[in-house]
């Protein structure tokens, strides 16, 4: 979780990404906040209990402030997988964020709303975990008049229409597009659309996929360059495979065998065939052979 929880953050922190997610799914696309009227805001805050000091930290937050004014916190919850506590850690952060505008220092500011999305971005399952207090916490009856349902704001990235991704307009569209494709029809097809931060999609999709080769896109475009869209990461993603896969079959011996079989007179369809193996892999093992060493 710590790994996914930084990789996120260097996407969703951006202030045009961060913009772009908040008026993107609260007002249907419209700018109401823009990135110059984010500021950044600490992510910890600590609480006291059992005599013990801890620490609540967010994912992502910033605070939108207008003409000099504070007019809301915002915080991102990153989910991949449904969280049963998720209700109970959000009123966390929020209340954390409520609490620290009762400090001394801040008594003379107007107090401001505390907002949280909990993004979730898994695509073969909806999220099933609670979504109120009175979801995640067993109420007693007599209790109730006094304690307020209180509800999370979960928004389930795969799962968005077409019309929804639309809207946004940075590179979370891109992200979302990705998702979305997924959970369709489990394949994606890339976009055209030009990506702005290129690292931070590609480090975001790594981790959220746990697939290394987009990470080795992402290292392989800062040396070569040359990466502007989804579809060129496609490309140079199948490439990747392919030269990691043929590097595997070294490894595992799987390139002597493929020329055993060349040598024996057996085609490239037949050794595929009969190693299981993805046709494109075995001519490419068979490329790298080494020549003959000459006495």
């Amino acid at each position: 979780m710590a790994e996914k929880d930084i990789t996120e953050k260097i996407l969703e922190d951006y202030p045009d990404v961060f913009a772009d997610i908040v008026n993107g799914l609260l007002f249907n696309g419209e700018t109401v906040i823009k990135p110059e009227e984010l500021e950044d805001t600490k992510l910890r805050s600590a609480y006291r209990a059992e005599g013990e000091l801890h620490e609540l930290e967010r994912d992502v937050a910033k605070r939108w402030k207008k003409n000099g004014i504070r007019i809301a916190c915002v915080g991102f919850e990153n989910q991949t997988t449904p969280d049963s506590r998720m209700v109970l850690r959000v009123y966390g952060y929020d209340g954390a964020e409520y609490r620290a505008q009762c400090l001394k220092e801040n008594k003379d500011k107007p107090p401001y709303s505390v907002v949280t999305l909990v993004l979730y971005f898994g695509y073969e399952q909806r999220w099933i975990a609670p979504r109120t207090l009175y979801e995640a916490v067993n109420v007693p009856e007599e209790f109730k008049p006094y304690v307020p349902d209180m509800k999370i704001s979960v928004f389930e990235i795969a799962w968005l229409s077409d019309e929804q991704v639309s809207r946004f307009k940075s590179d979370f569209r891109i992200v979302a597009d990705y998702f979305v494709q997924k959970r369709k029809t489990g394949t994606y097809e890339g976009s055209k659309d030009t990506i702005r931060h290129i690292y931070s999609v590609l480090q975001l999709l790594k981790v959220m996929e746990k697939d290394d080769r987009f990470e080795m896109v992402a290292k392989s475009n800062e040396r070569e360059g040359g990466i502007r869209n989804m579809c060129d990461v496609i490309d140079r993603y199948i490439k990747e495979g392919e030269e990691k896969g043929i590097a595997i079959g070294f490894e595992k011996g799987e390139a002597v065998t493929i020329w055993a079989l060349a040598d024996s007179g057996m085609d490239p369809k037949e050794i595929a065939i009969r190693l299981k193996k993805d046709l494109g892999y075995v001519m490419k093992i068979m490329q790298k052979r080494p020549l003959p060493s000459v006495n």
